[in-house]
């Protein structure tokens, strides 16, 4: 399994699923240079789930998939679990608000001990919705997510962040709430982020949409950050957001114009101050 210079090309963020491609995408990114994925877990049937079993089964699919993933192709796919966040809004219609916060906690401290037990590396995506919703579903959500930090201070681990876009103000609240429960802000992953991090950002960590021109602009930043393609592989919507392929290509091409220094920051550097792990060098 060839990398780029030596160095591993992980994809921070993306989805499989077994009505999709699954791990022949994952073949497609080995082909293209990758070697190592963020596997973050969805919803893979109809319905989201509105009792802990629905979320033991989806947890499970996404550990499956890893598993076929490295069995298949010899990329290394790291299990990221959580209930979704906007989960919330659609399981309150039936077992009202309080009912969807109590499913959310449960959910996040199953994901706590599957994290426990070296079958996850982090939680996500957790967060709150990123459109308007009823304030009473808003609360739940921050609810949730407060939740959902307090579990990962307590079982050491990273968490990836699904929102709104944030503005300097909303990174510094973030980085604020993570110390109020005593996770460190560098274990908070902002999933899906669409512009530079601000100067005045305090710790927490941007995982970048791998578009030309944000990997041009931030590839000469200082660690931690990410580059991801939140790959949705759902055939009901052919190429939203990006192709699983994206970052191996974003990764030629820096490595073809600059010094492989510039691809130790997402793919080694950072793996290992957020995640406490280090992908092997491959190509070595």
């Amino acid at each position: 399994m060839e990398g780029f210079a030596g160095l591993p090309v992980v994809d921070h963020h993306c989805h499989l699923s077994p009505a999709g491609e699954g791990p022949r995408a994952a073949a497609r990114f080995r082909a293209a240079g990758g070697t190592h994925l963020f596997l973050a877990t969805q919803n893979y049937e109809p319905e989201v789930p509105v009792d802990l079993d629905g979320y033991r089964r989806q947890f499970e699919t996404t550990e499956r998939l890893a598993r076929e993933v490295r069995s298949s192709t010899g990329v290394v796919a790291y299990v990221v679990i959580a209930p979704y966040p906007i989960d919330l809004v659609r399981a309150a219609q039936r077992l009202g608000v309080a009912g969807a916060l109590e499913l959310q906690v449960r959910a996040l401290d199953l994901a706590g001990r599957w994290v426990r037990e070296h079958r996850a590396v982090a939680l996500g995506e957790v967060g709150w919705p990123h459109f308007p919703v009823d304030p009473e579903v808003g609360d739940a959500a921050r609810s949730a997510f407060h939740h959902a930090l307090e579990v990962a201070r307590d079982v050491d681990c990273p968490v990836v962040v699904h929102s709104p876009d944030l503005d300097d103000a909303a990174w510094q609240a973030l980085e604020e709430e993570a110390r109020s429960v005593r996770l460190p802000p560098r274990r908070v992953v902002k999933h899906y982020a669409r512009a530079r991090r601000p100067a005045t950002a305090g710790g927490a960590v941007p995982s970048y949409l791998a578009r030309r021109d944000l990997v041009n602009d931030v590839a000469s930043d200082p660690a931690p950050w990410f580059l991801e393609t939140d790959y949705l592989d759902d055939p009901r919507r052919p190429g939203a957001v990006l192709d699983l392929t994206t970052v191996p290509r974003r990764a030629a091409a820096l490595a073809a114009r600059s010094s492989a220094g510039a691809l130790t920051v997402p793919f080694l550097d950072s793996v290992k101050q957020v995640y406490g792990i280090t992908p092997e060098v491959v190509g070595t």
